[in-house]
This record gives structure tokens, C-alpha cells and sequence, in this order.
């Protein structure tokens, strides 16, 4: 070879692959690149901005051929990065936090933090993949979060109002504490307080229950408003699964939120009765073979899933038939029940798995 093609050669940049990871913050996202051989090259921190996003993707691609991204928090902090590299085509992991045992030896910081990540997503110890968040499911994901809020808030007036009557004069609580829920709603909301004599305790009672009564009736109002939206929506994205027997429009829509728009990822019904917590642990050791209760994974959807076991206890005869038969066996209720949770897991799989899920166009309200 010539002195010219050999110097030529020398001054080409090698291509060489990388691996990156993100520590993702609110305001900004902390990425460290490694090589194969796992060595940090470099690690710089970014704006959280849609600007900083294209500067972090320009600056990992310079360092040679990028296999893997690792991410923390695809869905919070890091969920607008995770949508700026998938439609730009980069591979993604969704990483852990590093474990406290490695902290306690290597100490915390946000390029520790990448670092790890970008390590665990070239190694291939984490493999999930973030969910995609454009598209009908995530839709869903947001009204959902709006009417939990409400349900639990609707619960607390309701708790609230209760706890008022209790320590109420004599008179008032004789006249509410045996009401059933919505006639007492009904009373309270009658009430007529004398609001110029608010340092009374009894007026102040009133005037209390009487305010809780109506945040009770307006977050019940927001429940039905959104359950016109939400119920239509998971009939567009996923008729099939409202047609499984003890599967309404919520449960629907929370194991629809769980298996996310790209359902893709699940790569088998055992990962999504692990993704549910449903799926049982193994706990043996020597002479001794058992499972222990999974108390992991997406605990709304294992609600969900609960829902379903005990709307078909009382109505399904094939699932009666099962409880009986497995009591016969010596079965707890208890564990019945998480039988029957990881069995409804395997059947809901394959139903969210069957179905393409539409993209953009959002149906409109009943």
C-alpha cells in the first residue's frame, strides 16, 4: 500500500457502533454513549425541548453507527424524547432504574444514571419497548386519567359528608345518619344554612354538607360526560374486547391503556399476565416447589382483571363450575381467584392482539 493510501486510511474516521443512554429530567435529559466494548465515550446533558431532542440524536449519531437508546421514564419525563427518536427510527429500550445495590457501590448522579441505562440497553437485560403515544390509546390514557380523579375525589365528598354526620349535633344526625346515599345527597343539597350565622357549628355543618353534596353531584356530571367519550372510543379501537363476557367500557379501557397502541411489544401471554401481575412467582427451594403471590406489574389493570373474575363468579356458570370443582380440590377462595385472574389474562391477550389498532381518527361521542 502507498504512504498516501496508507495516510488516507489513517485520517478516514472508523464507523464504529454505539449504544446511548438517556436519565431523563423534567427540564433536561442527561445521554452517555458507550462502544461495544462497553467504554464511555462521552456524556452531555440537553434541553428538554423539541430543539434539544433533534441536538441529542445529531450528537449520540456522531459517534459511529447507533445500535440502541436506553430510556428512563418513557412515560413521563422522557416520553417527548421517545417520540422524537421512534418517528425518526431508533431502536428504543425502556430501562429501570439502577438498582440501589449498584448505587450504594457507584454513587448517584445523572451520568451514572445514563450511563447505566445505555449499558443494561446494549446488553439486553431490559428489552421492553416504550410504549407509542399518538394514537388512539393514548387518548384514552388521558380522559381515563380525568375520570379516576374524579371517581376518587366523587369518593372522598361522598366520606367526608359521612364523617361530618358523625360528629353533627344530635338533631342533624338523627335526621341524615339512616338515609341511603342518594336521598342523603338529596337533603344535603336542600339544605338552606343561615350563612350569616356561619360561626354557628350546626349552620357550619350545613353549610358544609351542603357544598360537599354539590361537588358530589358536579364530579358525577364530569363521570357521565366522559364516559360519553371514553365509551365509543374503546368500542373504535377494540370492539372484540367489550364482547368478553364481564368486560365493560373501564375494564376495557384500563387493559387497553396497559397493552399500549403498539400492543406489539407483549411479546407472549405470559408477558402480559406478568405486565398484569397475575402471572404467579416461583418461590422453591430444595424439597419445597411453590409460587407465591406477584404483587408487581400494572396494579390497575390486576383491578381490572379482579373485576372480571367477580363479575362472572356470580353470573358465568362455566366459572362457577371452575370454583366449585377447584374448592373440591382444596383450593382457598383466595387462590381461586388468582387462577381465574391469569386465565381471563391469557384470554384477554389474545383478543387485544388479534385487533389492528386504528391510528388518528378519534370517533365521535354518543
Amino acid at each position: 500500500m502507498s504512504t498516501i493510501a496508507r495516510e488516507a486510511e489513517r485520517d478516514q474516521p472508523r464507523l464504529i457502533k454505539v449504544a446511548a443512554g438517556v436519565d431523563t429530567h423534567q427540564d433536561t435529559h442527561t445521554v452517555a454513549v458507550i462502544d461495544t466494548a462497553g467504554r464511555l465515550l462521552e456524556h452531555h446533558t440537553f434541553a428538554a425541548t423539541g430543539r434539544g431532542y433533534a441536538d441529542l440524536l445529531a450528537w449520540v449519531r456522531s459517534f459511529g453507527l447507533l445500535l440502541v437508546i436506553g430510556i428512563e421514564g418513557t412515560g413521563a419525563y422522557g416520553a417527548g424524547l421517545a417520540r422524537h427518536l421512534q418517528a425518526a427510527g431508533v431502536s428504543l429500550v425502556e430501562v429501570d432504574r439502577t438498582d440501589r445495590k449498584t448505587r450504594r457501590f457507584a454513587g448517584k448522579s445523572d451520568p451514572l444514571d445514563a450511563e447505566a441505562a445505555a449499558r443494561a440497553a446494549l446488553a439486553g437485560v431490559r428489552t421492553g419497548l416504550p410504549k407509542v403515544r399518538d394514537g388512539h390509546v393514548e387518548a384514552l390514557r388521558n380522559l381515563r386519567v380525568a375520570r379516576r380523579s374524579a371517581i376518587d375525589q366523587r369518593a372522598d365528598c361522598m366520606r367526608q359528608i359521612k364523617t361530618l354526620i358523625i360528629t353533627a349535633n344530635d338533631l342533624l344526625r338523627e335526621q341524615l345518619r339512616s338515609l341511603p346515599d342518594r336521598d342523603l345527597l338529596a337533603t344535603c343539597v336542600g339544605m338552606r344554612p343561615d350563612r350569616t350565622r356561619a360561626g354557628d357549628p350546626v349552620q357550619a355543618a350545613k353549610v358544609a354538607l351542603r357544598t360537599l353534596a354539590r361537588r358530589h353531584q358536579q364530579l358525577t356530571e364530569e363521570i357521565a360526560d366522559l364516559d360519553k367519550l371514553i365509551t365509543p372510543l374503546v368500542t373504535a379501537i377494540n370492539p372484540a374486547l367489550l364482547e368478553l363476557n364481564g368486560v365493560g367500557a373501564d375494564v376495557a379501557g384500563q387493559l387497553l391503556v396497559t397493552a399500549g397502541q403498539n400492543h406489539q411489544r407483549l411479546r407472549s401471554e405470559a408477558a402480559f399476565a406478568m405486565l398484569c401481575g397475575v402471572a404467579p412467582i416461583p418461590a422453591s427451594s430444595g424439597k419445597t416447589h411453590r409460587h407465591r403471590l406477584n404483587r408487581g406489574g400494572d396494579r390497575q389493570a390486576n383491578a381490572a382483571l379482579y373485576r372480571i373474575v367477580l363479575c362472572r363468579l356470580r353470573w358465568d356458570p362455566r366459572t362457577q363450575a371452575y370454583m366449585r370443582r377447584r374448592t373440591e380440590e382444596g383450593l382457598s377462595k383466595k387462590d381461586i381467584i388468582r387462577c381465574l385472574k391469569r386465565l381471563i389474562a391469557r384470554e384477554v391477550y389474545y383478543v387485544l392482539t388479534a385487533t389492528n389498532l386504528p391510528s388518528q381518527q378519534t370517533p365521535k361521542a354518543a
